[in-house]
């Protein structure tokens, strides 16, 4: 009798272990379906929530008796889309860079030269534990007037690039380490040169890991370049910023200001969404 209920109780709790495990996964698999089966369902619930965050804010101004005013907004157009262009730019150039930067730095830490590899360790511990602020401050009126960098829009380049690039790093030598050995050994036993393992074997499956997680860190350069308004960029942030100075609109400025990033990051996120199921089966 003891014995039987010895068991009982070790498959009511393996049963239980099992439906806390699972519950997750079948209630997303579930909600999907749901989803699937019931678009519209989706729609109204990102209506709902949307209207959720709205009323928040709208309660939050009523609270202080502020009734914002966006009239003025027309007649600092020029400004306004000047600045939107240049975090444009700002960003896409800095994308590329931090991305060149990044692999550079990934080989070299994944290099056999010794020299390389503490070169790289020493850029990445550097760059990941210390704000951006101090290093836009430290690399535009230190290292850039020592070597010469008085273009304010490229310094910025130079600066996002060198920031990012350290996680970049660390997202490609997470991918390449992430890959089977066993799969390289096996394309040298067939003869594959280091260009077609390279080809066939490692850059697909580093494609996979590492897109979806470089797309949501080009959302993050999107929103980092906010911060080059501190040397004087005269990026969105600064272009409202200074728009806020005449009229002193503040609250309708920066309210604004967060509509222009979520419209430049959101089709970044959507992508690297899009990506994650694209490329889900290789996690």
């Amino acid at each position: 009798m003891g014995a039987e209920r010895t068991r009982s109780g070790f498959n009511a709790r393996c049963l239980w272990s099992w439906l806390l495990a699972d519950e997750d996964e079948q209630s997303g698999q579930s909600d999907a379906s749901d989803v699937r089966r019931h678009p519209w369902k989706e729609a109204a619930s990102f209506v709902a929530a949307a209207a959720l965050v709205v009323a928040f804010f709208w309660y939050s101004l009523a609270q202080i008796d502020y009734r914002p005013d966006f009239s003025f907004l027309p007649d600092f157009r020029i400004r306004i889309w000047d600045g939107f262009l240049l975090t444009i730019g700002v960003s896409a150039a800095a994308m590329v860079l931090s991305l060149l930067l990044g692999i550079l730095s990934a080989a070299a830490k994944l290099s056999r030269v010794l020299l390389f590899r503490d070169l790289s360790s020493l850029y990445v511990v550097f760059i990941r534990g210390t704000p951006l602020i101090m290093q836009i401050y430290l690399f535009f009126y230190l290292v850039g007037t020592a070597w010469g960098v008085d273009d304010r829009f490229w310094a910025g380049v130079i600066i996002l690039s060198v920031f990012e690039g350290a996680y970049i790093s660390e997202i490609i030598r997470g991918s390449y380490l992430s890959i089977d050995p066993a799969q390289i050994e096996s394309a040298k036993a067939v003869g594959f040169t280091r260009l077609q393992q390279l080809r066939f074997v490692i850059v697909p499956q580093m494609a996979a890991r590492t897109l979806p997680a470089l797309a949501g860190q080009f959302a993050s350069v999107i929103k980092d370049s906010s911060l080059l308004s501190m040397i004087s960029v005269v990026e969105l942030t600064q272009a409202m910023r200074e728009v806020s100075a005449v009229n002193l609109k503040l609250v309708e400025c920066y309210l604004f200001l967060g509509v222009l990033y979520l419209i430049l990051t959101l089709p970044v996120a959507l992508v690297s969404r899009l990506l994650e199921k694209r490329f889900r089966y290789e996690g």
